[in-house]
């Protein structure tokens, strides 16, 4: 994995393509404020990475180590942390300068998008598992329960790991190969075609598409 940006989730909308005329649902991800903070490398911790903190944060609000590891990177106390891993032989950015930002990627390019799905509470097998339900016919009374859970005589037990209703959501989850159909560098914003994970606010990372080549370097 190369050097991502990480963001916030601030709703959708949608933008129209002059050229075909159609609608395309975009979903609008702010990744201002995002800064270098540490690099780490085989020789120190045995890996190639480097660290990026989002989100502004105040001072009083984080513990001592945490504060203490802003102070000795020089960074701003920042309420999210994420890691980029890099294989070897890529080339590790250089953290004397500011993070590219929205400079990162252009239009049409493609990502994959990590964030963590909205969180639906205790749910039902349907909607949890989406299992067919049993009949809708009038004198039935287990239209949406999941029938027996049962092993029959023998184990006479429930097996482990049998599906059944429960806390629903709030799952890690990466979407891939989300079109890049805008980079808005004055608003500090990218315009992702389609939907990701996480409600309104919600922080997630974005990085270069794994199944999709990257776009070629633009020529002066």
């Amino acid at each position: 994995m190369s050097l991502g940006l990480i963001g916030k989730k601030l709703g959708m909308t949608r933008v129209f393509d002059k050229e075909a005329g159609s609608s395309i649902p975009v979903t609008v991800i702010d990744v201002a404020g995002n800064q270098f903070l540490q690099v780490k490398t085989e020789l120190s911790d045995g890996y190639n990475a480097v660290q990026v903190g989002f989100d502004d944060q105040k001072d009083q609000r984080l513990d001592k180590p945490t504060a203490g590891h802003f102070k000795k990177h020089g960074g701003d106390a920042k309420k999210l942390v994420k890691e980029f891993r890099f294989a070897e032989g890529e080339e590790i950015p250089d953290l004397t300068g500011e993070h590219p930002g929205v400079a990162l990627f252009q239009d049409g390019q493609y990502v994959d998008v990590l964030g963590t799905t909205k969180g639906l509470g205790f749910q039902g097998v349907v909607k949890r598992y989406n299992f067919a339900g049993q009949p809708d016919s009038h004198g039935h009374m287990m239209h949406r329960r999941p029938g027996a859970i049962g092993a029959g005589t023998w184990p006479g037990r429930v097996w482990k790991g049998q599906k059944m209703p429960g806390r629903h959501g709030c799952y890690e989850r990466v979407v891939q190969s989300l079109k890049v159909v805008q980079v808005r560098a004055e608003d500090n914003v990218i315009l992702v075609s389609g939907a990701v994970p996480g409600h309104k606010g919600a922080y997630v990372v974005i990085r270069p598409a794994v199944k999709k080549p990257a776009p070629a370097a633009k020529s002066e």
